[in-house]
């Protein structure tokens, strides 16, 4: 079933993407296609997510299929009367049946909910859809027009703002693609080519392992668009290896949850939220690409920077070179996975055709594996990548969907308009405020939930606050996105650090505390680039120069003071002088990569001279300290 949902579905998209006119005697509305990608996943949900985690593995019952019948016919419904939705605005007055079907569809769309993100999601789903019907009972800043339960029905299940909305519509228009993508360089071996790439080339140098364990996590992250899968998958290979060469268990633990968490938010391919950020900015994917890429870069050279200094200050070395596969044989058997990702990223960013992309890409991934790969795919690898397309479709349609709940109980009670001017009037209009609000709010959202609902939330209501006091709009959804995705590395939920752990034999808490100094670049980054459009490369070539070199300087003097090692001078002695060194070498990073922004009032020049400063003066402390410990 999955496998032929999946197949049904890509074909659908193709049709509509590449304007194929498989319907040649059918006029088919983007309506249509909305309402068919739910008709070929959402009855699925019901057969492949178990009511209870408790028996995950159980048979599924009676009522599972019932549950899949219904939803069968409830989108089945809703495509046959796709036109009438349209031409009669039954999203504003609606027949009996089309009520029923809305009310049956609603219902559905919250139990989808409930088996594919969980009970945090299911109540938060649940609280914004029934909002419309109680808000005039809301406290004063939070209160909207309330809406009958009919009203709210039929605009949640065909309105082009709500389940239909923006969420869904970039599954369509953009994800799919780029889905299809991700598995398939999962299915035909990219992720063990990556792997031993990163060996061969990093895995002899100080700490190679960790490094090899930050690289290939960024590359396989980019694929699979999922945290926990990346931590283990790649984690299973890269854990052993760092702790045989000294690396402690929960350092080694941490190293994975910090790479993989960064991972999803590496570009070409950042996640299914990337996506639905595109179009609530209304622009196009590629934007979002080139913006996120300083950010990642940033924080995966403070990934590597913390790992060298670690290594050097305890004496850890590599792997033996003849314990490692060779450079050349790896990229020998494997160079077609980087032509087929260099030909993504020239459709993305030189042609901007991120929609057709990701299917050229795929297309010719597979023609180039079946000619060349030694694991080229028979009938059973073929059904399973269509198996595991279909579940991921299944799962995300599910979320998406259901999260467009949110946006349309905001919206029909025009909430999602005013909210944003409650949310400045609470901050007493210190965008600063704003923002400190903001992070707190999206990491508390995602501690509970998916990250692309917690995003949604906050873009419908945070978003136009921080945009309307006068912040990039790009560098505000972004901010929105990195700090949603923190609460994988930080307690008391720390997910990715949890599954590290586990293949680490770390204590779990010790992991994700070894995360969270390592991640310590991804808490600092969004508000730099939400402040200073140069780092999300939307100034001049020459700002955005000096911001790069800036940053970069930065982020190595923060990391030295972190690890307790400065590159060029050496192991920072522990004690209350130590401690003043590291201290001061925290001051100077930040005083480096401080943003350029009218708001800061601080002059860039004057910022880098206290840098200069300060750096020369922990320097000197490192120097004399060591001196006067060996007299």
């Amino acid at each position: 079933m999955l496998a032929a949902s999946a197949l049904l579905l890509s074909a659908a998209s193709a049709n509509h993407i590449f304007n194929l006119g498989f319907f040649m005697n059918v006029r088919l509305l983007e309506i249509h296609y909305l309402y068919v990608m739910l008709l070929l996943t959402l009855p699925l949900v019901y057969l492949v997510f178990p009511c209870s985690k408790t028996n995950p593995h159980g048979s599924t019952r009676w009522w599972d299929y019932f549950l899949a019948l219904l939803a069968l016919i409830t989108c089945a419904f809703f495509v046959y009367y796709g036109r009438s939705v349209v031409n009669k605005g039954w999203d504003f007055a609606a027949p009996t049946h089309a009520v029923i079907a809305s009310f049956a569809f609603w219902f559905l769309l919250l139990v989808a909910a409930r088996r594919t993100g969980g009970w945090t999601l299911f109540v938060v789903i649940l609280m914004f859809s029934i909002y419309p019907m109680i808000a005039n009972y809301a406290p004063g800043p939070i209160q909207g027009f309330q809406r009958p339960p009919i009203e709210t029905a039929i605009f949640h299940a065909m309105s082009g703002e709500s389940v239909l909305g923006i969420p869904m519509r970039s599954f369509v228009n953009l994800v799919v693609g780029f889905m299809i993508f991700g598995v398939a360089m999962q299915h035909t071996g990219a992720g063990p080519f990556f792997i031993d790439l990163a060996f061969a080339a990093l895995g002899h140098v100080r700490g190679g392992p960790a490094k090899v364990g930050v690289l290939t996590s960024a590359l396989t992250g980019s694929m699979s668009g999922s945290v926990i899968t990346n931590v283990l998958t790649t984690g299973s290979i890269t854990i052993p290896a760092m702790k045989k060469v000294g690396f402690r268990p929960s350092y080694a633990a941490g190293i994975e949850a910090a790479a993989s968490t960064g991972a999803v938010l590496m570009p070409p391919i950042m996640g299914a939220t990337a996506f639905v950020m595109a179009s609530f900015l209304l622009t196009d994917y590629t934007n979002i690409v080139v913006a996120a890429v300083l950010p990642s870069l940033l924080y995966f050279f403070g990934l590597f920077a913390q790992i060298d200094a670690y290594s050097a200050r305890n004496g850890l070395k590599g792997v033996p070179r003849a314990d490692l596969p060779r450079f050349g044989n790896v990229l020998r058997e494997g160079w077609y996975f980087l032509a087929v990702f260099g030909l993504l990223i020239w459709m993305l960013l030189y042609l901007k055709r991120e929609a057709i992309a990701p299917f050229y890409a795929t297309a010719l991934l597979i023609v180039l594996n079946q000619l060349l790969s030694k694991s080229r795919w028979g009938r059973q690898e073929l059904m399973n990548f269509l198996a595991a397309t279909g579940r991921l479709f299944v799962e995300l349609v599910a979320i998406l969907a259901a999260v467009g709940l949110i946006v349309g109980g905001l919206a029909v009670t025009g909430m999602s308009g005013t909210i944003s001017n409650d949310l400045l009037f609470i901050a007493g209009g210190n965008t600063f405020l704003l923002l400190l609000l903001g992070a707190l709010t999206s990491f508390i959202l995602g501690m509970g939930m998916t990250v692309t609902a917690a995003y949604v939330i906050l873009a419908v209501s945070l978003a136009p606050a921080l945009i309307a006091g006068g912040l990039d709009p790009i560098g505000v959804h972004l901010f929105i996105l990195y700090w949603s995705m923190l609460s994988y590395i930080t307690p008391p939920v720390a997910l990715a650090a949890f599954a590290a752990a586990a293949i680490a034999q770390a204590r779990p808490f010790a992991a994700a505390y070894e995360a969270m100094k390592l991640g310590t670049i991804i808490y600092i980054v969004p508000f730099f680039f939400v402040l200073d459009p140069a780092y999300t490369l939307q100034a001049g070539f020459v700002d955005s120069a000096l911001t790069i070199l800036r940053a970069g300087i930065g982020v190595l003097l923060i990391c030295a003071g972190l690890q307790g090692y400065l590159l060029g001078v050496g192991r920072i002695e522990p004690g209350p002088t130590g401690t003043i060194a590291r201290l001061l070498l925290g001051i100077a990073g930040l005083a480096f990569a401080l943003p350029s922004t009218a708001m800061l009032a601080i002059p860039i020049a004057a910022a880098v001279g206290v840098g200069v400063a300060v750096t020369a003066l922990a320097a000197v402390i490192v120097t004399f300290s060591r001196n006067r410990k060996a007299t």
